[in-house]
């Protein structure tokens, strides 16, 4: 092989290296620099979200939706007050917060979705989404406690993500969401143990 195959064989390599950390990485992409490249979704922007936040609400936003489409299924299978409360309260903390995460996509012309699946912690498959419609009393409530432990865990492990951001609007998010969702998973761990 001559110097010229080596160097361009080297310079792909090097390229597709740092492809794949930039990836690995959380896709943290600057989208409010001049000239800022597309990918997954992200596109150059003029808000002051990172390519890190643009992402998180890119997968927060289904996560979130899921849990209020849960919840939604508890007010009509289920008649346990308890279940009925909480169900409301995660519907109207999570509701707001996905407004609020289309607004940032919003601002920073980013598309809703990512463009792949990342597979999120916590999220219920088509097959536990289907049970939990089917169930009532108290099987409904049990899967629903189940479900939503699991989901919010899932949640709080994906707000550490902008735990740091430069963005305070970001990092408020990630402080409110870890705090809610750990005082409702301890609420929920108590219901279950009843």
């Amino acid at each position: 092989m001559n110097k010229t195959s080596k160097r361009s064989k080297f310079i792909a390599i090097s390229i597709a290296t740092a492809a794949t950390a930039t990836l690995l990485t959380g896709c943290t992409i600057n989208i409010n620099q001049p000239n800022a490249s597309s990918m997954n979704g992200m596109h150059q922007g003029h808000g002051t979200y990172s390519g890190t936040d643009v992402m998180f609400a890119q997968m927060m936003i289904p996560h979130h939706q899921q849990a209020v489409d849960m919840s939604v299924l508890a007010e009509t299978n289920t008649t346990n007050p308890e279940i009925l409360a909480l169900a409301k309260q995660i519907k109207e903390a999570q509701a707001p917060e996905i407004t609020q995460m289309k607004k940032w996509l919003t601002d920073s012309d980013a598309s809703m979705d990512m463009g792949h699946d990342m597979g999120m912690n916590g999220m219920l498959s088509d097959t536990q989404m289907d049970a939990l419609k089917a169930a009532k009393g108290a099987d409904f409530d049990k899967l629903y406690l189940e479900g939503m432990i699991e989901h919010h865990k899932g949640a709080i492990q994906m707000a550490q993500m902008i735990a740091n951001s430069d963005n305070d609007e970001a990092r408020a998010l990630a402080e409110a969401i870890t705090s809610s969702q750990t005082e409702e998973i301890e609420y929920m761990q108590g219901l279950l143990g009843q």
